[in-house]
């Protein structure tokens, strides 16, 4: 269960750092603008991995020899482009109007990272829809705290949360590697 709550606030760390941003951006309503992140936010991080672990759970009898390779493989690469975002300046963007097409993009492009990880979820010892389902829920958390956080900080923490993702992520690989290969 620790691993899967590891994984979910990892994969809540671009929704995190995507709310920063826009809350840092609004002057006034806060409130509604935290509801819409979460709810949105949280439906596609829920939304991909379910697709990502349906079609996984397809393959995994054709992979299962390679599968631990395959995770950490997905996990340190999705890791390691979160840490690189981190340092980039392009984290913030300049969004002025948060419209409902402007949120289901941005739901999209935090969320894609979701369905790749979604392949790793029949390596957890939890059920799936378990896992989904906290994956969900903690990305609204996240979101909706970081509405308020921006709000509140400006974008300062925004590409702290991107990083600290990363390297969760990555860290969640390694561990699955070595579990199933027993060795490094």
């Amino acid at each position: 269960m620790f691993e899967v709550i590891l994984l979910a606030t990892a994969l809540s760390m671009d929704a995190l750092a995507v709310s920063i941003g826009l809350g840092a951006k609004r002057t006034a309503a806060v409130r509604p603008l935290a509801l819409k992140a979460g709810i949105i936010f949280g439906l596609f991080q829920a939304l991909m991995p379910l697709i990502g672990y349906l079609a996984g759970a397809g393959f995994l009898p054709y992979i299962e020899q390679i599968d631990h390779w395959i995770a950490f493989s997905l996990l340190a690469l999705i890791g390691g482009k979160m840490v690189y975002a981190s340092f980039s300046e392009e984290i913030g963007s300049d969004i002025a109007l948060v419209t409902n097409r402007v949120m289901l993009l941005l739901a999209i492009a935090t969320s894609i990272d979701a369905l790749a990880a979604g392949f790793t979820l029949t390596l957890f010892e939890l059920a799936p829809m378990v896992s989904i389902l906290l994956i969900g829920v903690t990305t609204f958390l996240f979101s909706f705290a970081g509405i308020y956080i921006g709000h509140t900080t400006g974008t300062f923490l925004e590409s702290k949360a991107e990083l600290l993702g990363g390297l969760i992520l990555i860290a969640i690989g390694i561990k699955v590697l070595v579990e199933h290969v027993g060795r490094f």
